[in-house]
């Protein structure tokens, strides 16, 4: 049984990814890859598309509603509270990357992980603030991503400070 027949459709998106930038060592043929695995061209049913919450300027700063307390937010920089997931969206379009991170969310309220982090990097090879960097904080305060995030806030800075935010998850309703 080959191992990609074990990947989650997400693992897919995020190899594909990786793999199209890999080059072989030398002396070496690269390898025979299969057909490439594109991201999906359309979000899961239930996710809206990303392209509606796109701010069009600068986004607003979350309320304080969104913003994790400090007792919390201390023992999340220190290690005393465990994150239990992280997703990686280096790379990736807003549309990717807020497939990603929706469908990630869901699977960890799902799971009933409390607190996650999700990694966007901090976009400064052009010059300005990075895309996802600005982007996410503001998809997490809206009306799709409401059912599934209490709040969130930047990480410390070991666990990468602007270019990641700590993301605590409402409690699974039972």
């Amino acid at each position: 049984m080959s191992r990609s027949k074990n990947l989650s459709e997400e693992d897919r998106v995020l190899w594909s990814l990786v793999a199209r930038t890999a080059t072989p060592l030398e002396g070496r043929a690269p390898p025979i890859l299969p057909e490439a695995v594109e991201a999906p061209s359309q979000p899961a049913p239930e996710a809206p598309s990303a392209a509606s919450y796109v701010p069009a300027a600068k986004p607003k700063t979350p309320s304080v509603s969104h913003v994790l307390d400090r007792p919390t937010l201390d023992k999340l920089a220190k290690g005393r509270m465990p994150i239990e997931a992280r997703v990686d969206l280096h790379g990736m379009t807003q549309d990717e990357a807020y497939s990603l991170l929706y469908s990630f969310l869901h699977r960890a309220h799902a799971g009933g992980l409390r607190y996650v982090m999700v990694i966007t990097g901090k976009g400064s090879s052009s010059g300005g603030d990075g895309v996802l960097r600005r982007s996410v904080p503001a998809w997490l305060s809206t009306p799709a991503f409401r059912p599934l995030v209490s709040s969130h806030d930047h990480a410390a800075r070991h666990h990468g400070g602007a270019g990641a935010l700590y993301v605590r998850l409402r409690r699974v309703r039972t």
